[in-house]
């Protein structure tokens, strides 16, 4: 016999005794496809949202050209395991799906949503066949579980975010772990010897495809201990349990052999890569704060039991009826339960009270074919939540709708089984009011889904449905809060922000950023110096207020605060920055380099600190290297038109004006700016181009119209192009506008003086010295024409000196525009 038991001759499975023709009804498979795609398809129209932002859009794991290597060294969100910080979420099987996904078709959010949908299509449509096969005698009622699965609403975050994707692939890879495991045993042909292993390659198939499921989501380990379960209760059920009599107890053994090797080896492995998974994790749990999870951090046991026990049932009620959805349960979400008095202690007995008796229905019944509908319904609906139930080790949510996905196919085939039972037991008319119950639930549920997807189409939306959900919790009144800000509307943030406060008075990052909304510095430094009470490593609190202490020069505290900031955020690359500035301004330049490349090293994949070390080494004349640095932040973000920008005024101070002129184009491919408009436009008026340089200014002063120097600089073309009138008329409006503009008179003066109008030009000196009263300036502008200034000027009634002369002449060339 081999170790696996494979000697022993064993009937082939024929995937369990069901209906024939279970399973080949494509017709079923396609209704529950097309459920699904319609359920969901207004989700297609969402953004990269929330969660989404961070693993995503903000991870430089998924980022064509990173290393394939970190993928499988960083945490979910790009963080290093071994990183206090790291929330330890490994998951580097889901990051490849995004990296492909990027791959393919680029950062579009249409593209992340079409594979969420068909990953769900797979999951449903797998239930089915996994229920079809071992679960239900009656394929209906597979269908009703996959029907029920499909448009359940606790589904929608799972589902419409692209973060839940972890949830949804880790599903159909424990479904496809579970239906492998199954195929690797043979069939029970007497009450004296347990199944063989009838395929060792199944087997290892099986342990491969549990692997990657917990490498796309942690929860997906939970698939070995259900297999080995069912092993035992289903596979195994009449050897095992015939012979755990005191009589045959030392039979045991050698009749269980086969099973006892599956388990041996499936927990030996189970050990193994948990040991693996400790060891990447740095062997340190993830730290959380008490917004994640209050309940973790009450010092009363009660309070924690009660607590954790009241969110079990919390979480089935959202199973049974999904009516309050919200994307985020933390800080006050769910108040804690601190007494046996509290009314909500009723709820978890009930729950309780119904898993001892599905539990004991499972005991009792084991012989019974229908048992395994049961038992089968607990194995999804408990394992799969293990992980999320503060049993073990702490979490950092209250509550989370994904991590519902997985056990929810537990909930709906005890649903299944449920209907199954009623109807059996009532007559026709009351087996047709039940399916017609079923259907409207379905209906219901359908809408519900629909209607839920709304919320995960924006940021906004999403962030606004939070406040309308939950108004008691401080979390989505931060998150809002955060939404206005980013977008302009500081006085509702603020608004937010302090409700936040109001609801959660320990809330560091809300005071940080009141700080960065007041205007007046002193309230700003009570804000971010109250943040560092409540939360003395706040790293943004410590560089708000480093740059603030700095601005106010107090430098010394303020290199202080942003050590501290860069200390406690070794990743936080504006910290750096900050510093280095510091330095540099200090003429500390030494010191400068050094944070700049120590934050390059703890911060690789930040373009900003890249470009930000570029302008540092062109202000020390080190052109070439600042140019790989400019180009290096243009690599890791493909959109910084800022390095752009500062790449083509590098190369346009070299002369190299054809390379200068691409980048700045390359950067109007990404966005259209005055910033990026107006160095182009001064390089073509520099060089000449004075058609190209009209087009590129007239664009900027539709971007900005109030903008005085581009009118300006608009004049200055026209001028030289020899469209002297529309240069004086728009000169003219422009000093109509601001009466103190200098350069629009140097300007005029030189319109009058091309076309000899002298007396002109003497006006715009009388006006020039009763706005400016700078006689120099005047005088200037009086000897760049050519004509006797000491004549003119006394005209005007100014009295030189006679012996001042002015030996000197200025060109009467058009001025030189800044690039």
């Amino acid at each position: 016999m081999t170790a696996l038991g494979l000697g022993k001759k064993a009937r082939p499975r024929s995937w369990l005794s069901v209906r024939p023709e279970a399973g080949r009804d494509v017709g079923r498979y396609a209704v529950l496809t097309a459920l699904c795609a319609l359920c969901y398809s207004n989700s297609l129209r969402g953004e990269l949202v929330h969660d989404d932002v961070w693993a995503i859009i903000n991870n430089p794991d998924v980022r064509p050209g990173s290393s394939l290597g970190n993928i499988f060294s960083n945490d979910f969100w790009g963080k290093r395991m071994a990183d206090n910080t790291s929330h330890k979420s490994y998951r580097p099987l889901c990051i490849l799906t995004f990296k492909l996904n990027i791959l393919l078709g680029g950062m579009t959010p249409l593209y992340f949503h079409i594979i969420n949908v068909c990953l769900h299509c797979a999951v449903t449509c797998l239930l089915m066949y996994t229920c079809e096969r071992f679960v239900f005698e009656d394929s209906r009622l597979a269908f009703v579980t996959a029907l029920l699965f499909a448009v359940h609403p606790v589904h929608t975050e799972a589902v419409s975010g692209i973060v839940g994707r972890a949830d949804v692939f880790a599903c159909l890879l424990f479904l496809l772990t579970f239906l492998s495991y199954i195929r690797s045993v043979g069939v029970c042909v007497s009450e004296d010897s347990a199944p063989s292993t009838l395929s060792a390659g199944s087997l290892l198939v099986t342990l491969f495809l549990g692997t990657c499921a917990m490498l796309v989501k942690e929860t997906g380990i939970t698939v070995f201990g259900v297999c080995m379960l069912y092993d035992a209760l289903v596979l195994c059920r009449k050897p095992l349990f015939n012979n755990l009599t005191a009589s045959r107890f030392r039979t045991l053994h050698h009749i269980c052999s086969p099973f006892f090797k599956r388990a041996c080896l499936i927990s030996g492995y189970v050990l193994i890569i948990m040991s693996v998974r400790l060891w990447l994790m740095g062997g340190s749990m993830p730290l959380f704060s008490e917004q994640d999870n209050p309940a973790s951090f009450s010092p009363h046991l009660l309070t924690r039991i009660l607590t954790y026990s009241y969110l079990l049932s919390f979480n089935a009620a959202l199973l049974l009826a999904p009516i309050t959805l919200c994307y985020d349960w933390q800080v006050g979400s769910i108040p804690l339960v601190e007494s046996l008095g509290d009314m909500r202690v009723v709820a978890t007995a009930l729950l309780l009270v119904g898993m001892a008796t599905l539990t004991l229905h499972c005991s009792f019944s084991l012989q019974r074919k229908d048992s395994r509908q049961v038992l089968v319904g607990m194995l999804f609906l408990v394992f799969p939540f293990i992980p999320a139930s503060n049993l073990f080790f702490r979490v950092g949510f209250v509550v989370a709708e994904r991590v519902l996905y997985m056990p929810s196919m537990g909930y709906c085939i005890l649903v299944a089984h449920g209907l199954g039972r009623l109807c059996s037991l009532l007559g026709r008319w009351g087996t047709t009011v039940l399916s017609v119950s079923m259907l409207l639930l379905l209906l219901l549920f359908s809408w519900k889904t629909v209607q839920q997807n709304h919320v995960w189409l924006s940021r906004e939306a999403l962030f606004l449905s939070g406040i309308q959900t939950l108004p008691h919790n401080a979390k989505v009144h931060y998150n809002y809060a955060n939404f206005l800000k980013d977008s302009g509307q500081h006085q509702q943030a603020i608004h937010h922000y302090a409700t936040a406060l109001r609801l959660f008075p320990r809330h560091a990052s809300a005071m940080n950023n009141l700080g960065t909304l007041t205007h007046d510095p002193e309230e700003a430094e009570r804000y971010y110096r109250k943040a560092l009470e409540t939360n003395p490593q706040h790293n943004r609190a410590l560089f708000n207020l480093g740059n603030l202490l700095k601005s106010q020069g107090k430098d010394k505290e303020a290199e202080t605060m942003l050590k501290h900031s860069v200390q406690h955020g070794q990743h936080f690359a504006d910290a750096y920055s900050s510093l280095a500035s510091l330095y540099a301004e200090q003429k500390r330049f030494a010191e400068a380099s050094d944070v700049y490349l120590k934050g390059i090293e703890n911060c690789p994949d930040s373009s900003d600190l890249h470009n930000n070390y570029g302008v540092f080494l062109v202000d020390l004349g080190e052109g070439e290297l600042a140019a790989a640095h400019y180009q290096q932040a243009v690599r890791l973000k493909p959109t910084h038109y800022v390095a752009m920008v500062n790449l083509g005024r590098l190369l346009r101070s070299s002369n190299e004006n054809t390379e200068a002129e691409s980048w700045y184009k390359r950067a109007l491919l990404v966005t259209k700016k005055v910033e990026i408009l107006t160095p182009l436009g001064a390089l073509y008026y520099n060089t000449g181009r004075y058609q190209e340089a009209l087009q590129v200014y007239t664009d900027a002063t539709a971007l900005q119209p109030d903008n005085t120097d581009i009118w300006l600089a608009l004049a200055q073309v026209l001028a030289m192009a020899s469209r002297t009138k529309e240069a004086k008329k728009m000169t003219l409006d422009i000093i109509s506008r601001e009466a103190s503009c200098i350069e629009c008179y140097r300007l005029l003066s030189a319109i009058y003086s091309k076309h000899g109008n002298h007396t002109e030009v003497c006006v715009c000196v009388c006006v020039c010295v009763c706005v400016c009263v700078c006689v120099c300036v005047c005088v200037c502008i009086c000897v760049s024409h050519g004509f006797g200034v000491r004549g003119q000027i006394i005209r005007l009634g100014i009295t030189i000196s006679a012996g001042h002369t002015f030996p000197f002449r200025v060109k009467t060339n058009h001025r030189r525009i800044q690039e």
